[in-house]
C-alpha cells in the first residue's frame, strides 16, 4: 500500500498545487488555459511523436486491450444516458450529455502522468495505442447520438463532417500520425533533435497536472451534483470493471499488459466532456461538476485500482 501511495501522492500533490496557486492568486487564472494549450497542442504531440517513433508501436497495438477499453466506454455511455433519462428525468439531449460525461477519459492531462508514474515508459506504447483512437471514436459516437436524439439537431451528414473536422484538427492526431510515419520509415533522431523531443516530453507531466488543478477552480458544485456524482462513479468504477472483466476473465490477456488498459480506463473524466456540453448547450453544469468530482475522488479510486492490479 505504501508503494501505491508513493505512486499517486506526487501526482495529486501537483494537482493540489495548481488548484491552490490559482485559488490564492499566486498564479493567474487566465494562464491556466495557456498551460493546458501548451500541453495539448505542443508538448503532448511531441511526446506522442517521439514515443511512437522510437517504440515498437505496431506490437503494442493489442486488440485484446483496445476492444475491451472501448466496449467499456460505450457501455458506460449507454448506462449514463439511461440513468439520466429514467432516474433523473432529463430530456434526451441532456441525457446524452450526461452519458458522455461518464464516458470520455482524461487520457492526456491525468492518464499519461499516472501511467508513466505507475508503470514507467514501458506502458506508453500500449497507452498511446488507446489515446490515438480516443477522440476519433468517442467524439464521433457522442456527436452522432446527440444529433439523432435532439429535435433541433442538424443533419447526420453535417454532424459527421463536424466530427471529422474536430478529429483531424487535433494536434494530438498530428503527433500520432507523424509518429506512425516515423516508425514506418525507421526515422533516427540526431542528438539535438532527440534532446528537444525529450525535453518537450518531460514537460507533459508537471505542466498537465498543475494545469488541471488550476482548471478545477473554474468549476463549482451546483444543484446537479447528484447527476455528476453518478456520471463520475460510472467513469471511475464501471468502466475499469468492464475492462478488467473482458481483458482478464474473457480474453485472458496477461495482467502485466492488461493493467495498462484497465488503469487508463479508471482515469477521471476529460475536459472534452465540458467542450461537448457547451457545444450543444446540453447538461453543461453536470459536465462541469463531473470534471470536479471525478478528478477529486479519483485519488481514491486510482489507489483502489492500483491495489487490485498489483494482486
Amino acid at each position: 500500500m505504501l508503494s501505491i501511495l508513493a505512486v499517486i501522492a506526487p501526482i495529486f500533490a501537483l494537482i493540489c498545487l495548481g488548484y491552490l496557486a490559482v485559488h490564492f492568486r499566486m498564479f493567474p487564472a487566465d494562464g491556466i488555459k495557456s498551460l493546458i494549450g501548451f500541453v495539448n497542442n505542443f508538448a503532448t504531440p511531441c511526446l506522442l511523436f517521439y514515443s511512437i517513433t522510437t517504440s515498437d508501436f505496431r506490437a503494442a497495438f493489442n486488440i485484446g486491450i483496445i476492444a475491451p477499453y472501448y466496449i467499456g466506454a460505450i457501455v458506460c455511455f449507454v448506462v449514463g444516458i439511461v440513468v439520466a433519462r429514467k432516474v433523473f428525468k432529463n430530456r434526451p439531449g441532456e441525457s446524452v450529455s450526461v452519458g458522455f460525461s461518464g464516458t470520455f477519459t482524461n487520457t492526456v492531462l491525468v492518464g499519461l502522468p499516472v501511467m508513466a508514474r505507475a508503470y514507467g515508459d514501458g506502458a506508453l506504447p500500449v497507452v498511446l495505442s488507446i489515446v490515438g483512437l480516443h477522440g476519433a471514436i468517442l467524439l464521433t459516437i457522442g456527436m452522432v447520438t446527440m444529433e439523432i436524439v435532439r429535435r433541433d439537431g442538424q443533419s447526420l451528414g453535417k454532424t459527421l463532417v463536424v466530427a471529422i473536422r474536430r478529429v483531424i484538427s487535433n494536434p494530438l492526431i498530428w503527433g500520432i500520425a507523424a509518429g506512425l510515419i516515423g516508425s514506418t520509415i525507421g526515422l533516427q533522431f540526431i542528438e539535438p533533435a532527440e534532446a528537444f523531443f525529450i525535453m518537450m516530453s518531460s514537460a507533459v507531466v508537471p505542466v498537465a497536472l498543475f494545469g488541471i488543478g488550476g482548471a478545477l477552480t473554474e468549476f463549482k458544485l451546483s444543484e446537479n451534483w447528484k447527476q455528476a456524482l453518478c456520471a463520475s462513479l460510472i467513469k471511475l468504477l464501471i468502466h475499469p470493471a468492464i475492462a478488467y472483466a473482458l481483458m482478464i476473465w474473457v480474453l485472458h490477456v496477461p495482467m502485466e499488459i492488461a493493467r495498462y488498459g484497465i488503469l487508463l480506463s479508471a482515469m477521471p473524466a476529460g475536459i472534452n466532456i465540458y467542450v461537448f456540453a457547451t457545444y450543444y448547450d446540453r447538461g453543461v453544469s453536470v459536465a462541469a461538476n463531473t470534471l470536479l468530482i471525478s478528478t477529486v475522488i479519483s485519488a481514491l479510486t486510482i489507489t483502489f485500482w492500483l491495489y487490485v492490479l498489483s494482486l
